[in-house]
């Protein structure tokens, strides 16, 4: 009887608007920013130079490319009921393929490396499905967000800490993973008492359902050359924002800072302050077209935030903390748009039966693919000259063709709507 009032009692306090928002942040937050922990500390360490590294990171990223690709299939069509033990099943299998990269030497070393990728590239649509398709959506997804911003630089601070401390570097990813896997356990299971959309979120924002194979690929066909040019631009935003983040080290080399292992954490807590509040305040857009063009205008001035940190790094008054920070902004700023608004507004809008995670996952998996490629072509055609000059040079194209297909997918809806 008295279980049952608790029960009760706890239901009630979901209910209120100001402990559920509250509540849904740190557990979207929490989970996702511990996921990084199983991820990210391993690119703390060296592991005997830049070549050999670059061939672990590129393992990792193609496990992780590949979970996108099976994800578009299995996100669009998981119950809410399974999320919380498939979150669970694909941690413990990340873990395990961590021990096995001790253990493990070359290749398998990074055979275990794409295991762990591909057991965490799902993730983050699971975590998604507990927070889509309510007003606030924006909000939640903007604290989902900004775990991986804050979270990438305090998994690499965690990372190298536990080098200084002596854990060996083939250890220092699954000692990280250990450290991180009891918050992770309360955090999912906040996320499992997070209540269904209500009648006012499903009118607002329209109902989530599970979708199949027939309705994917209808809405991929009537959305054409607009959502084509989303995916684009998020591609380009993939392949820089990944590089920022698995070359950390090496690009604050570049620089000549003397990067400290908490200088990962202090750059990208700015860079997550900044885009949590510019992506969070579109939840105050209720119109959801409005939200929609909003959302790609934001992205554009993002994109253009983060060429002005290039010119002032290559013009000399840009210091190396502050060009970092501001490249983070710029590249983040759309990133998150597309998870937090464009394409929640844009199933909104239309009303199709549909949810967030298969179109995330359709952008994902190009992004990753694209960024794959690059590291490939990079280990197989080597460039001349150093890290920081080729991520500088290669920057500027891939921001300037991002900024073009967000305007792109501008016109293409606006012509759209009109004609409608």
């Amino acid at each position: 009887m008295n279980a049952a009032k608790h029960r009760l009692a706890w239901r009630r306090w979901l209910e209120q608007p100001w402990f559920l928002t509250i509540w849904c942040v740190l557990a979207a937050f929490g989970t996702y920013a511990c996921m990084y922990g199983f991820r990210k500390p391993f690119t703390a360490a060296g592991y005997g130079g830049a070549d050999a590294k670059a061939w672990l990171v590129t393992a990792q990223v193609l496990g992780y490319m590949v979970s996108k690709f099976i994800g578009i299939k299995v996100i669009a069509e998981m119950s809410a009921n399974g999320r919380a033990r498939t979150l669970f099943g694909l941690i413990l299998a990340a873990e395990l393929a961590l021990l096995g990269f001790a253990v493990a030497a070359a290749p398998w070393d990074a055979l275990c490396l794409f295991a762990n990728g591909l057991a965490l590239g799902m993730v983050f649509g699971l975590v998604l499905g507990f927070v889509e398709g309510r007003c606030l959506t924006e909000l939640f997804v903007a604290g989902l967000c900004a775990s991986f911003i804050l979270a990438d630089g305090v998994a690499k601070t965690v990372g190298a800490e536990l080098l200084l401390r002596g854990i060996p570097e083939r250890w220092m990813p699954a000692t990280a993973g250990l450290l991180f896997l009891l918050p992770l356990v309360l955090f999912v299971w906040m996320l499992s008492q997070i209540p269904a959309p209500s009648e006012q979120d499903e009118t607002a924002r329209s109902v989530r359902r599970p979708m199949t194979a027939g309705e994917r690929f209808g809405m991929l066909r009537r959305h054409g050359l607009g959502l084509v040019a989303i995916v684009l631009a998020y591609l380009l935003i993939t392949v820089l924002r990944s590089t920022r983040a698995d070359f950390a080290p090496e690009i604050w080399a570049g620089l000549g800072f003397n990067a400290q292992p908490s200088v990962f954490s202090q750059s990208e807590f700015w860079v997550t302050l900044v885009v949590v509040v510019a992506n969070g305040a579109l939840v105050l857009v209720r119109d959801n077209r409005r939200g929609f063009f909003t959302g790609l205008g934001l992205s554009a001035a993002g994109l253009g935030f983060a060429l002005l940190a290039l010119a002032g790094h290559r013009a000399g008054w840009l210091p190396p903390f502050g060009f970092m920070v501001m490249l983070g902004v710029g590249l983040y700023v759309p990133y998150v748009a597309v998870h937090t608004t464009i394409f929640e507004r844009l199933i909104a809008l239309t009303r199709e039966r549909a949810n967030l995670g298969f179109l995330m996952y359709v952008a994902d998996a190009v992004g990753y693919l694209g960024y794959v490629a690059v590291m490939l072509a990079r280990r197989l055609f080597p460039v001349s000259g150093d890290f920081l000059t080729f991520f500088t040079t290669a920057s500027a194209s891939l921001l300037i063709g991002a900024l073009l297909c967000a305007l792109v997918a501008v016109g293409c809806y606006a012509r759209r709507w009109r004609s409608e």
